[in-house]
Formats: structure tokens, C-alpha cells, sequence
């Protein structure tokens, strides 16, 4: 048999979704694969229903149905202030993960760069890799989160970038990026002439006092910004699978036959009844904020009863908690990249069957105490692996059993 792609071989699973196939098998509570345990908003529901009786049932027009980009045209607007043309400046993908691809296939050519910021979440360094392009990692200060603007700009100005990558509010670190922040982000891709791929899945789930900024609406930035995001996150229906690519017209022009190829479409009947959702207006939203602000508080307020050090999200919701107290020990003489792909410079038998720290302590707590994290390091570029996270996006008893249970963790250390 002839040797399958090289540019996949180095390839691991998703740790994230590893971790709740370990979650399921041991009954541990799965605060380790991001979504909630309560329903969608009722009206949502409902208009299900009615289209599973009534249609439709066949293919939309590739793009996405006429009144499902109309409608989120009209939420972009009221939000960002950016009108995106139905026709010419917005494609409906299926999720944020084909968005995020299609968007990374219609920017890069074979050797181009990536600028990713570290932590980051693990499908971007493999899309990255698809394309075959090569990520240049820009880390975030583990103490506020914030980042270098000489570092920034040095791997920005690096010969072969082509884009950046900016997800905001952030996985895995429930950062939202300052307006100052993103000014500085903006400057240096128009300096360089560099397109900016976001990730804003998380834009309605942002905690006082930090407010969510729409980089495309900064200036020069309308023309090379590409937005991707969901459905997934602000309505709870992760299971759904509908994302959306919005771009000016010359870039959406390429994104549009790259997703035709890729999926052909999103499903119809979920468009349809997602048109809904869409039309919520801005007490929906009030509402989505305090609920998931209810979330945050009571389960990094237990976390922290518990005695454990954590990070304050400031959007998103993930938690990052430090397990530098239990022994687990720190890497060593192993890849220091473990995000969904292995060091390029390490060998086959240097990684094979290789257990980071971090990695076992989520096998024993998933195991002895019945909670399931991710391992930190599935989302550094950097040697980093005394960090966990968690998620807060389930019901107050799912919570208050997950901090019950966390009482036993002393029974990890080493």
C-alpha cells in the first residue's frame, strides 16, 4: 500500500473530544467538551417542530436560505453596526469548523503562514496544517493574558504571513481582547497587509465590565476581515451545526466555491427554523448574559472555596485551573506541542504512548473523582501542562454535583 498524506501523519485526535469519549465511559461529569445540558430557547424548539412537518426538506441554495441570511444580516447590523450584503457578503456553513476551513482555504497557499495566539484553540493549528501553511505562535502572558505588541509584530512581519487568527472572547482562556488590544492587531495587518481570521462564537457571552468589539469594525479592517462564527453557543444548539462565514464580496467571492465543494450546504430545515432565533430580540441577549453571568459565579466561586487557584473568565465559558499543587510533575524530553498536532522535529518513538502530566491528572480525575477537564497543554504551543480546563455551560445541579465531587480531589495528589 502506497503511504497515506504526509501532512496529516502527525496528527492526534481532538484531546477535547478524547476526553468525553473517557468522560461517558467512566460516568464522570463532562465539563470537558463545551456544551450545555439545557434546552434550547423554547420558541426554537417549537419552530422545529413545525417545519419537520412542513418543510423544508431538500437543498437550500448553496449559500444558505435567502431569509435565514437576511435575518442574520440584520442581527450583524444591529449589533456591529456592519451592514453584510445577503447576496454577496455572507455564507452559511455547517458550524464555525467549516467556516474557519473554508475561510483558511480561500487565504492560504502551500508554505504561507499563520500567526495563532497561544493558547488557542486546537482545530487551528490543524486547519492551518490542511492548507499547507505553517503556524507562527505568538503566546499570551500567563499572568493577565495580555500580549506583547513587539512579539505580535515581529511574527507578523515574518516573511510568508498571510493571516492571523483571532478567536474572541477566547477558548480556552475566556479572554476578551481590549479595544486597545485589537487596535494594535488592526494597525499591524494593514501595516503588513494581512488578512484577520476571527472567531467570535462566544461575541453574546461576554461579563461585565468587558465588552465585546467587532475587529471589522475598526479602520481598515471591513476589507480583510473574515468572520466566522455559530449558531452553537448563543442559542444552545451545538447539535445543529450552523455557522457563517461574513466577508466583503471580493473574498466571499472564493469562500463561497470553497464551501459549495467542501459541504454543499447546511441543512434546510434547520436554517428555517434557526430564522427564529435570529429575530430574538435584545432581551433574548440580556438574558443569555446573566444566565451564563449566574454560571460563571457559582462555579468559579466553588472552584475557589475549594482552594483552587483559577483565571477569572472574562467571556466565553471555560476556566483554567491550575493543578501545580497535586505532583503530577511537568514534561520532559517529550514534543512540547500536543494541540491536535506533534512537534514537527520529534521522532515517531519520541511521542509514542507519551502521557503529559496534565494528561493524567484528567484520566484520574475523569476516573477517581468522576469530573471530566481537558488537559491544558492540548492548547499551548508553550511547555505548559499544569493547567486544566473546565466549563460552566450546564444546569445549577449539574454544577453544584461537579463541585461536590471536586471535594475529593485531594485524593489525586501525589
Amino acid at each position: 500500500m502506497q503511504p497515506l498524506s504526509q501532512r496529516t501523519e502527525t496528527f492526534t485526535d481532538s484531546v477535547i473530544r478524547r476526553m468525553t469519549r473517557i468522560a461517558n465511559a467512566c460516568g464522570a461529569i463532562n465539563l470537558s467538551q463545551g456544551f450545555p445540558d439545557f434546552d434550547p430557547p423554547e420558541a426554537l424548539t417549537k419552530r422545529l417542530s413545525e417545519v419537520a412537518l412542513s418543510g423544508p426538506h431538500q437543498y437550500a441554495i448553496t449559500f444558505g436560505a435567502q431569509n435565514f441570511r437576511e435575518a442574520l444580516s440584520d442581527k450583524q447590523f444591529h449589533f456591529s453596526g456592519l451592514r453584510y450584503d445577503p447576496q454577496k457578503e455572507i455564507v452559511i456553513t455547517c458550524g464555525s469548523t467549516e467556516a474557519m476551513m473554508a475561510s483558511m482555504m480561500s487565504v492560504c497557499n502551500l508554505g504561507d503562514k499563520v500567526v495563532l495566539f497561544s493558547p488557542f484553540y486546537e482545530n487551528y493549528s490543524a486547519d492551518t496544517i490542511l492548507c499547507g501553511a505553517t503556524p507562527v505562535y505568538v503566546p499570551l502572558s500567563p499572568d493577565d493574558l495580555s500580549f506583547d505588541a513587539n512579539v505580535l509584530e515581529s511574527a507578523m512581519a515574518q516573511s510568508g504571513v498571510k493571516a492571523l487568527v483571532l478567536c474572541n472572547p477566547a477558548n480556552p482562556s475566556g479572554k476578551v481582547f481590549t479595544h486597545e488590544e485589537l487596535s494594535i492587531i488592526a494597525s499591524l495587518a494593514v501595516k503588513y497587509d494581512l488578512y484577520v481570521i476571527t472567531d467570535e462564537v462566544y461575541e453574546h457571552i461576554v461579563y461585565a465590565p468587558h465588552r465585546h468589539t467587532y475587529i471589522a469594525t475598526l479602520p481598515g479592517m471591513f476589507e480583510r476581515t473574515i468572520e466566522c462564527s455559530s449558531l452553537s453557543k448563543t442559542y444552545s444548539i451545538t447539535g445543529w451545526r450552523l455557522g457563517y462565514v461574513l466577508a466583503a464580496e471580493s473574498v466571499m467571492e472564493r469562500i463561497k466555491k470553497v464551501h459549495d465543494f467542501l459541504t454543499v450546504g447546511a441543512a434546510a430545515p434547520l436554517m428555517e427554523a434557526a430564522v427564529t432565533a435570529l429575530r430574538f430580540d435584545d432581551s433574548y441577549y440580556m438574558g443569555l448574559q446573566a444566565h451564563y453571568t449566574h454560571m460563571k459565579n457559582l462555579f468559579t466561586n466553588g472552584l475557589r472555596d475549594l482552594g483552587l487557584n483559577i483565571t477569572e473568565p472574562q467571556g466565553a465559558y471555560f476556566v483554567l485551573v491550575d493543578i501545580s499543587e497535586f505532583g503530577y510533575g511537568s514534561r520532559s524530553s517529550m514534543s512540547d506541542s500536543r494541540n491536535g498536532v506533534c512537534d514537527a522535529s520529534c521522532s515517531d518513538a519520541k511521542c509514542a504512548g507519551a502521557m503529559l502530566p496534565d494528561e493524567q491528572f484528567c484520566i484520574d480525575m475523569a476516573q477517581k473523582v468522576g469530573v471530566a477537564a481537558v488537559p491544558g497543554s492540548s492548547f499551548f504551543r508553550e511547555p505548559v501542562d499544569h493547567l486544566v480546563r473546565l466549563h460552566f455551560a450546564k444546569k445549577d445541579e449539574t454544577l453544584y454535583e461537579a463541585l461536590n465531587r471536586l471535594e475529593s480531589l485531594s485524593k489525586l495528589k501525589r
